[in-house]
């Protein structure tokens, strides 16, 4: 799954790398930066992250509860 984020210029990847199905770290969350020095977050234009699947199921369910939380304050702010 490839997100875009900040006007596309930041790509986020999120796959299982099956070359490396022997090791526990092979969920890979693989960030492209495509926008000048000045505004890049990492150091480098391509970082790649290497998550247990149980990590990665930590940062998927953190990243749900915090969008469940921003849709219910959106809500009752509308209310």
């Amino acid at each position: 799954m490839t997100i875009y984020l900040l006007d596309q210029t930041l790509e986020i990847s999120i796959f299982y790398e099956c070359a490396d199905h022997d090791l526990e770290d092979n969920v890979c969350v693989s960030i492209i930066e495509r926008c000048p020095p000045e505004e890049k977050i990492f150091r480098s234009g391509t970082t790649h992250l290497y998550l247990t699947a149980d990590q990665a199921q930590h940062l998927g369910e953190a990243l749900l509860e915090a969008a469940r939380k921003s849709h219910a304050e959106s809500s009752q702010l509308d209310s």
